[in-house]
């Protein structure tokens, strides 16, 4: 396949490609190393051209009012119904995702707007309090924040930050995009959608860069909140970056360690099927998948012989075959995934199914899956606590469920939980003891549904939750009283002889 053209950052309604780039990279596809999907460069400056389009867009755009916004957004809507094929074939390019899944992905982009309009926007909607003062009507409305700065992950480099992008434009914002440095071409994708779509010049901007470009937009002074998906690590570091920077919203989502508690009742050909998905899909690249299983004592043999030998069917491969997991992301990833199995093992964990390097007909990188038994739980073992964003799980074994929600609760992480059970107290004792912000019944912790809120509590979010609930943090709410009645002078304060003369 060859390289897609660079067009550089899209900025006030056109593409501006620089002379004079201050870093130049190239993305080759995780799937086939000889594919260099596109090659590119990023200049600073053009961050401070970026925010500033987006200041000037801003009022006309908020001005502009619902029903206004709505017929644009209706439009991209349509351009990204026509465009997803397209868009799956470049996703599977960048991420190595297998076509059926980013098919999905694309779909999700049409998916958020239809959802945002059509239910999302009813949490925002004005509201009237009838005598909030005796004789005074108050009012509950919500207006924009300004500029919003959204930073893209790779692993969904389009529904994550559309996820962002619609809720902030339908409720008057504008936006400045960055996708991660891995799926720069995914993002130039959505800046043409855009385009098509006709939106208002500066309503919607994009910049490339590594960490740089990302540092300056968050920081920036033009900048009126960050919504980002990626790391903790990294979200860390935008929180301790913008630590002055008190009037900015940030929304951070920010992983997981999840884990899947099995009890003695569960269904339990259900629960191998859903913690198979849970664990190795995406080859273990989401935020969202099981990396620890906890069963109860009762069912560990049945499930761990189930699971092993269906994780052992899995099919690894390019993402234009018919297989379930393709490459990890980079070199890095690969080294890091490796490096965990050493960790485990040091630490005591037995390796049931060894997680490799693998050498395909396309060189990428391929790895298999990994599973290890703990034997023993350990609050301060690096292996137990740590996200490793790649296909390994941890099983461990229990008798007690305050033990099961004491190891979901170790690992400094809250995203999802999972249960398999029949037993309905056990669900609602965890609805309230297990520090996660997504709890399911009887399903993976993957695949989140934008009709709900998600987010997670401790090092997975900080507590601004995304999907249903996104156009609460691109909005402020604002209480107003209306006192439409003529001056009576009533009863007059003690102490204030009032007197108006014509």
């Amino acid at each position: 396949m060859q390289p897609l053209e660079f067009s550089g950052d899209f900025i006030c309604g056109r593409f501006q490609p620089s002379d004079n780039p201050d870093e130049e990279w190239e993305v080759h596809s995780p799937a086939n190393l000889k594919d260099t999907v596109i090659r590119l460069n990023a200049k600073y400056s053009h961050v401070d051209r970026a925010v500033q389009a987006a200041r000037e867009a801003y009022l006309p755009w908020a001005h502009l009012g619902i029903a206004g916004r709505k017929e644009h957004l209706l439009r991209l809507k349509e351009v990204y119904l026509a465009g997803a094929g397209e868009l799956a074939e470049i996703i599977s390019r960048e991420t190595g995702k297998p076509l059926w899944e980013t098919k999905g992905e694309a779909q999700g982009l049409v998916n958020k707007i239809d959802i945002t309009l059509n239910q999302s926007l009813k949490l925002v909607e004005e509201v009237e309090v009838k005598d909030a003062l005796p004789g005074v009507s108050g009012f509950i409305r919500y207006k924009p924040r300004g500029v919003m700065s959204v930073i893209g992950p790779f692993n969904f480099p389009a529904h994550l930050p559309n996820g962002h992008i619609i809720p902030a434009l339908i409720t008057g914002n504008t936006v400045v995009f960055k996708p991660s440095d891995k799926t720069p071409a995914t993002g130039q994708w959505m800046a043409q959608a855009f385009a098509k779509a006709q939106f208002p010049p500066g309503v919607f901007n994009l910049v490339q860069g590594q960490v740089e470009t990302g540092k300056r937009l968050v920081t920036h002074d033009g900048v009126d909140g960050v919504l980002f998906t990626g790391s903790y690590e990294v979200g860390l570091k935008i929180k301790q970056d913008t630590l002055t920077h008190f009037r900015k919203i940030l929304a951070l989502e920010m992983g997981g360690k999840n884990a899947s508690i099995v009890w003695d009742d569960a269904d339990m050909k259900k629960a191998v099927y859903e913690s198979l998905v849970g664990s190795f899909m995406t080859s273990g690249q989401r935020c969202s998948c099981t990396s620890r299983i906890i069963l109860h004592r009762k069912v560990r043999d049945q499930f761990i012989d189930q699971f092993y030998t269906n994780a052992k069917k899995i099919k690894i491969g390019h993402w234009r075959e018919p297989v379930f997991m393709g490459p990890l992301i980079s070199s890095d990833s690969v080294e890091k995934f490796i490096r965990y199995q050493e960790i485990a093992k040091r630490e005591g964990a037995e390796s049931l199914m060894r997680g490799k390097a693998l050498s395909l007909e396309h060189e990428g990188y391929y790895v298999t899956p990994s599973i290890n038994l703990v034997a023993k739980f350990d609050p301060q073992s690096v292996y137990q606590k740590s996200e490793i964003f790649g296909p390994n799980v941890a099983i461990f074994t229990v008798d007690d469920f305050d033990e099961a929600l004491a190891i979901n609760n170790s690992s400094g992480f809250g995203l999802v939980m999972s249960l398999f059970t029949q037993n309905r107290a056990l669900y609602e004792k965890a609805l309230i003891e297990a520090q996660v912000g997504v709890l399911n019944l009887n399903r993976t912790t993957n695949g989140a549904s934008s009709r709900l809120p998600f987010g997670g509590m401790n090092k997975s979010g900080n507590d601004r939750p995304s999907g249903h609930f996104a156009v609460q943090y691109t909005t402020v709410p604002v209480a107003t009283l209306e006192d439409n009645t003529g001056f009576t002078g009533g009863s007059l304060p003690v102490g204030l002889p009032f007197e108006y003369k014509d």
